[in-house]
């Protein structure tokens, strides 16, 4: 089985293409699954071997007619924009979706890791503890949380019936950026938007804070680099730990006023910095702290660093000048 393509759903995504590259790195074939039409068409895709490509609409019959051997599955094609209010669209991609993919695995036995959301942790007034305990009292701010907070759920209901693949791990994703994002436009990092702006004015626009325990531009975030999201994919597919749903940050906050700096520090720009009001629709739901707890992770065997912030920066502002992805 070890012989076997690894299946990737979201190949042409964001973190999905870098999972890919890791794959091809490592002489891994693939089952590539996505919109067929997106694959080798931008720029972050160049030098990519996808290997069998899927289109998404036509996975779930092709692994029902032909029960393809697969080493493992994971699971990255979703619908990732926080502000869509479509729940029955949601319903069928976010949850229906990875049900299917869930049964597959559970009855081939193959392993399947697949991608949460620290968005179920909503306003994070409960904090940001993967116990799974807590999780049924999570209250996200939007339906597409909800949509990833429901399929948690279930996956934890499923386990406890032991109607489950012979190993899976989901994982809260939280701020990841990288190479590869522009085509998320207005959901990409505020690392590429900080990049934008200063190539084309010098200047960065952030927040204002109107919390009176943060300063401007002291809003934090859990930001970690894409290689780092792919280095635990591929870490959870191959060794054991334990089965079940796991954080996936640094589990350092940092400031959007340190990820600006460490942006014109790449750049080699002087910082420039100017705070705009927080929309009205925006503040009473904005977030000013993220911070992931990763104890869970660090005791199921993952004791790799995590790259620093000003590290990972630096990787990606040289990768955007050197590819002109810009």
């Amino acid at each position: 089985m070890t012989d076997s393509p690894l299946l990737i759903t979201g190949a042409a995504g964001f973190i999905g293409a870098r999972l890919v590259q890791a794959c091809n790195e490592q002489g891994v074939d693939l089952i590539s699954v996505d919109d067929p039409s997106m694959m080798g068409t931008r720029e972050e895709h160049t030098g990519l071997d996808f290997g069998r490509v899927l289109h998404r609409d036509e996975l779930l019959a092709i692994l029902e007619s032909e029960r393809p051997q697969v080493r493992g599955i994971v699971h990255l094609g979703a619908c990732t924009d926080t502000t869509e209010m479509d729940v029955e669209f949601l319903t069928r991609v976010n949850l229906d979706y990875s049900r299917a993919l869930w049964q597959f695995c559970t009855v081939t036995r193959v392993p399947l890791v697949y991608a949460s959301s620290a968005a179920t942790y909503g306003d994070g007034a409960q904090g940001y503890d993967d116990d799974e305990g807590a999780m049924a009292s999570l209250k996200p701010l939007n339906p597409y949380g909800q949509s990833k907070l429901d399929f948690d759920l279930w996956a934890l209901q499923q386990e406890s019936l032991k109607v489950a693949p012979p190993h899976w791990s989901g994982f809260k994703f939280f701020n990841v950026y990288g190479f590869g994002e522009r085509h998320k436009e207005r959901m990409a990092s505020v690392v590429l938007q900080a990049f934008d702006q200063i190539r084309e004015s010098g200047r960065v626009r952030l927040f204002q804070s109107h919390h009176p325990d943060y300063e401007d531009g002291g809003q934090m975030r859990d930001f970690i680099y894409v290689e780092d999201v792919v280095r635990v994919l591929l870490f959870a597919l191959t060794h054991p730990i334990e089965r079940g749903i796991y954080n996936l940050g640094t589990g350092t906050a940092r400031s959007f006023k340190e990820l600006a700096e460490a942006t014109f520090k790449a750049l080699e720009a002087p910082v420039q910095i100017d705070y705009v009001p927080t929309p009205e629709d925006l503040r009473e739901r904005y977030q000013y702290f993220t911070e992931a707890r990763m104890d869970r992770l660090r005791s199921a065997g993952f004791d790799a660093p995590f790259t620093s912030l000003e590290e990972g920066v630096g990787h990606y502002v040289a990768r955007l000048q050197s590819r002109q992805e810009a």
